[in-house]
């Protein structure tokens, strides 16, 4: 058996619409899921799932408990099951403790963190009959202290927390919940917050040597929905080129040691 196979399994992605979620949604589908792509840009969604066999398109404000109810409702009322659930979607917030208004930091924490504790909440019961996967998002802002990051920071260590507790409360239902931890990925978001060639300046002096792309947290997702990865739960899988191993400038790499 293809080790990969998602045949006759649905996975729901939330933030699906593009950037991560879109790459894992197409990787999810041609090993042959039937995905769900939740977002809020609803016609992204819609395209998207026009290009996927038997995919469905769902709004989705994951802040929204109500809205996390009638898209859980919509999907089975589909497809009558649920097998893997992506906690994808979030925001990214700039700005420094002295000056930031609590509804903004509220805010980014209702969206990150919240929007993940209600997904797994609102799935829990399909995802038991299944004996399904959870994998949230995190950050490498969730592992460090930047500065101008700390709401964001805030949310992603909480989504680590979350899904610890999680894998505990749920391995007697054979729930398995793991966490990616994405570094540098050129997505439109981090596009939009640092520039093109910013991203390829940082990317260059990672150890790899390059940004990340979409689909390397889409493998990496694919790897840990899948039976190879069984034995793992309430874990962290950080793909970050190496970022938080340290820096070399990139001359380096020229010599060997």
């Amino acid at each position: 058996m293809e080790p990969f196979d998602m045949a006759g399994k649905v996975v729901l992605v939330t933030g699906g619409a593009r950037g991560q979620g879109a790459a894992e949604a197409r990787l999810f589908a041609k090993y042959g899921a039937k995905v769900v792509i939740a977002d809020l840009a609803e016609a992204e969604a819609g395209a998207l799932a026009a290009t996927l066999p038997d995919a469905l398109a769902l709004p989705l404000d994951i802040a929204d408990e109500s809205q996390w109810q009638q898209a859980m409702a919509r999907l089975l009322d589909r497809y009558g099951r649920l097998d893997v659930l992506i906690n994808n979607a979030a925001i990214v917030h700039y700005g420094m403790i002295e000056t930031m208004p609590l509804d903004e930091f509220m805010n980014v924490m209702a969206i990150n963190t919240a929007g993940t504790f209600l997904g797994m909440k609102t799935a829990l019961p399909a995802l038991s009959e299944q004996r399904g996967a959870i994998i949230n998002i995190s950050s490498i802002s969730g592992l460090t202290g930047r500065v101008n990051h700390s709401a964001y920071l805030a949310s992603k260590w909480a989504v680590r927390g979350l899904s610890k507790a999680a894998a505990l409360e749920f391995a007697d239902k054979g729930i398995r919940v793991n966490t990616i931890v994405p570094g540098l990925i050129a997505t439109e978001m981090s596009r939009i917050a640092h520039g093109e060639e910013a991203l390829r300046q940082r990317g260059a002096g990672l150890p790899v040597g390059r940004t990340g792309e979409p689909d390397d947290i889409a493998w990496l997702a694919l790897y840990l929905a899948s039976p190879l990865s069984g034995f793992c739960t309430g874990a962290e899988f950080v793909c970050d080129g190496g970022e938080t191993a340290g820096m070399r400038p990139v001359g380096e790499w020229s010599k060997s040691g």
